[in-house]
């Protein structure tokens, strides 16, 4: 199994997979106290195999002193409820900015980028938690742990808020406060996960407090941010910063969780163009405007750069889109080409 860290770009801005990074240096050089129980490359103390299966990271940080460093840009493997205990704290997700006050919780998904600090958070207590269900797009069904005891339709419900609603921010309520004091007390005392099943019985009130909260809060839901289309449009976003990496059909529609046949059925109604072909329309698109804002640059370094295995099937494409060789292009021989979407 690889071990690389995957990379993303979207909306002019790269994200990873969240390891929390400056945390731990933070942590390590004593400027800010973390107590967590984690998996995967998040921070804390490495949760044994077999408990809380599900719970990639649970815990708090506190700073009580001005700090020099934010959580850039990442994606989390579970989907992520925090709650600001004391301080202010600079937050962003999507396109959008926010300023996360005491008594406010927040949620974000595995396919949300999102940042915190503007550039540095703030001093106070932070709680969180990420818990995988088993999703990493909006279309997929999330599957629970076996360990979450709300009964069928409660957890029905809270799946529904949950996936039909991107509101980031809720004003929560005194339980939710207290389930993550108790459970940031027991991690913080607790080394040898001998208090398991009480972590497990308040994050069970947690998650039962949190549909509550969202019943008493006058939610909307909107179907369509858990259509497959919805997922297209993202990697859409997506593609068009990262246009570059060695894609196939395959590959595309992997990265997406949907078969090759209905990734390419709902891209289609997207872009009206096939998955190949609206790829090597951007990256036409792109290499075009390299050529002219680069005269020096190579021909055949452009071609590369933008995805194209070799500078013959680049020139024979970009001929097709724009009715002339790239050279002719760069010196300004420009002849209006095919329609847009008729790249090979």
């Amino acid at each position: 199994m690889s071990t690389k860290i995957p990379v993303y770009k979207g909306s002019g801005r790269t994200y990873k997979p969240d390891k929390c990074l400056p945390l731990t240096a933070a942590h390590q050089a004593g400027k800010i106290q973390l107590e967590a129980w984690v998996r995967l490359g998040y921070p804390g103390n490495r949760l044994p195999e077999g408990i809380l299966p599900g719970i990639n990271s649970i815990g708090f940080w506190n700073a009580s002193e001005g700090q020099e460093w934010g959580l850039p840009w990442h994606r989390n493997e579970g989907i992520e409820i925090t709650f600001l205990e004391t301080g202010s704290m600079p937050f962003s997700v999507g396109e959008k900015e926010y300023t996360i006050l005491p008594n406010e919780i927040t949620v974000t998904r595995p396919w949300q980028p999102h940042k915190l600090g503007n550039p540095n958070i703030g001093v106070g207590k932070y709680h969180w938690i990420i818990l995988d269900v088993g999703v990493r797009q909006p279309h997929q069904e999330w599957v629970w742990p076996s360990w979450i005891m709300l009964t069928k339709p409660d957890l029905d419900d809270l799946t529904k808020i949950l996936r039909q609603n991107e509101q980031p921010i809720w004003k929560a309520n005194h339980e939710i406060r207290k389930c993550f004091s108790k459970i940031g007390n027991i991690i913080q005392e607790d080394k040898g996960f001998s208090k398991v099943s009480w972590v497990l019985i308040y994050i069970n009130e947690l998650l039962m407090e949190l549909l509550h909260c969202f019943r008493n809060g006058g939610y909307r839901l909107d179907e369509r941010l858990t259509e497959s289309t919805r997922t297209i449009e993202l990697f859409i976003n997506h593609l068009d910063e990262s246009y570059a990496k060695p894609w196939t059909l395959d590959l595309m529609a992997e990265h997406c969780g949907l078969g090759a046949t209905r990734f390419v059925h709902y891209f289609k109604q997207a872009t009206n163009m096939t998955p190949m072909h609206y790829l090597n329309f951007i990256r036409l698109k792109a290499a075009s405007r390299q050529l002219l804002s680069e005269p020096n640059a190579s021909i055949t370094t452009i071609c590369y750069e933008h995805g194209f295995s070799s500078g013959q099937y680049f020139s024979t494409l970009f001929r097709k889109q724009f009715g002339c060789t790239p050279a002719d292009y760069r010196s300004g021989k420009y002849v209006p080409g095919m329609l847009q979407g008729e790249v090979a």
